[in-house]
């Protein structure tokens, strides 16, 4: 009887088994959406290279769906089959902390893969006496809340990354907040506001030109994209780290098996050079890790920045 009873459960177990991997086996028949944020933005122009790769490798095409307002809730609430996926910037799992969301990045979303990174640049107008990070420590520390930081909104990446600086230097530098990049960029150009922390694609031209004096990368560690700039955290400001991060969900309960076929496919299109190359022109640095990997960055991530805002009391509503 015992016996009879183990054999049963081992068959179930494999056939159990069996069930999950077939669908994984038998992906993609048919097209798979892609949900992100607003035409022309990072994320979006990223996720289209993504999209062509993954159309002409799977053999399906990958439709790249935008939604400025509703990216999130609309992949949370899609049958958990693998043809529905989110691709969207760190944006996902830092709001919560800033503004009440409709969605759970835990509860609510199975981790793929992180797909790119990129860094921000501390940079000045050139108007300001400061060729480097040690200088900038230096005169803010001389003159406390004199100096304006530039963001293009509470809670983006060019704020978080002042917040942050801020907190690990102990500098006194005041949040200067916009609507966008555009009107932030501009008035560190018109000298209006003397720093900003910005990603790479929108100030390489600035730079030079001479409009703008790059300081450091936001970056843990120095990057071959830009070899003529240190980080900030080798320039004095220990530990410091923040960079925009892209990555690639699916609704939460999308079968392992599935999981790890979608990201075997998203990070061999991401390894691919043709692709690589054209994330490198931009600034961008492909990533595509294994699912562990991605979901323990960000588990490290979430406590972190969790931490941040809250420390400095950042709150929408």
């Amino acid at each position: 009887m015992l016996l009879r009873l183990l054999s049963a459960l081992v068959t179930g177990c494999g056939l159990l088994a069996l069930a999950a991997a077939v669908p994984a086996q038998d992906f993609p028949n048919k097209p798979i959406r892609i949900f992100t944020a607003e035409v022309g933005g990072s994320s979006d122009l990223i996720t289209r290279i993504i999209a062509q790769g993954l159309s002409g490798s799977l053999g399906q095409q990958a439709i790249v769906e935008n939604r400025p307002t509703n990216a999130a809730e609309s992949v949370a609430r899609a049958a958990p089959d693998g043809y529905t996926l989110l691709h969207y910037g760190s944006t996902i799992w830092i709001a919560p902390f800033i503004r009440k969301v409709s969605w759970d990045v835990v509860g609510d979303f199975a981790p793929v893969t992180m797909t790119v990174i990129a860094a921000n640049i501390l940079v000045v107008n050139p108007s300001l006496p400061v060729k480097s990070v040690k200088d900038l420590l230096a005169l803010a520390k001389a003159r406390p809340g004199e100096l304006n930081y530039a963001s293009s909104g509470i809670g983006s990446a060019t704020h978080l990354s002042g917040v942050l600086f801020k907190a690990l230097s102990g500098v006194n530098i005041v949040h200067i907040n916009y609507k966008g990049v555009g009107p932030a960029l501009n008035d560190v150009l018109g000298g209006r506001v003397e720093l900003m922390f910005v990603s790479a694609s929108s100030v390489v031209s600035h730079m030079k030109t001479g409009r703008l004096r790059g300081l450091a990368i936001t970056n843990a560690e120095p990057s071959p994209l830009f070899p003529d700039l240190p980080t900030i955290s080798a320039s004095g400001v220990p530990g410091y780290e923040s960079v925009l991060q892209v990555a690639m969900f699916a609704p939460i309960k999308t079968p392992a098996a599935l999981v790890t076929r979608i990201n075997q496919e998203v990070v061999r299109v991401l390894h691919r050079p043709d692709i690589k190359d054209k994330f490198y022109a931009t600034g961008l640095e492909p990533v595509g890790d294994s699912v562990e990997n991605f979901a323990a960055t960000l588990k490290a991530d979430i406590a972190k920045w969790g931490k941040v805002i809250k420390d400095a009391g950042i709150r929408e509503d």
